[in-house]
């Protein structure tokens, strides 16, 4: 996580292994509280069906904010298609 301000209900992904808790990079969480003053993150781990399996705080260089639109608001999206 480099420039990004970590928000409540931010989804997440791990960056980093953490096999004693069983996690491991690329899992995606829930930022669920923000605690020491914006230094780490309650990050929960769900499954499909919603139920959580994994808890824990994390540090901000432990993971990275995903992204569901483009992160620059000028950017346009373009249609791509391919013949088959």
């Amino acid at each position: 996580m480099k420039t990004d301000k970590v928000k409540l209900l931010d989804v997440v992904a791990l960056t980093v292994d953490i096999p004693e808790d069983k996690l491991f990079k690329g899992q995606v969480g829930t930022v669920v509280d923000i605690l020491a003053d914006g230094t780490a993150y309650e990050v929960e781990f769900s499954d499909r069906n919603g139920r959580t399996y994994e808890s824990l705080g994390l540090s901000a260089d432990q993971f990275m904010i995903l992204h569901f639109e483009p992160i620059n608001p000028n950017s346009t999206s373009e249609m791509i298609t391919t013949k088959v």
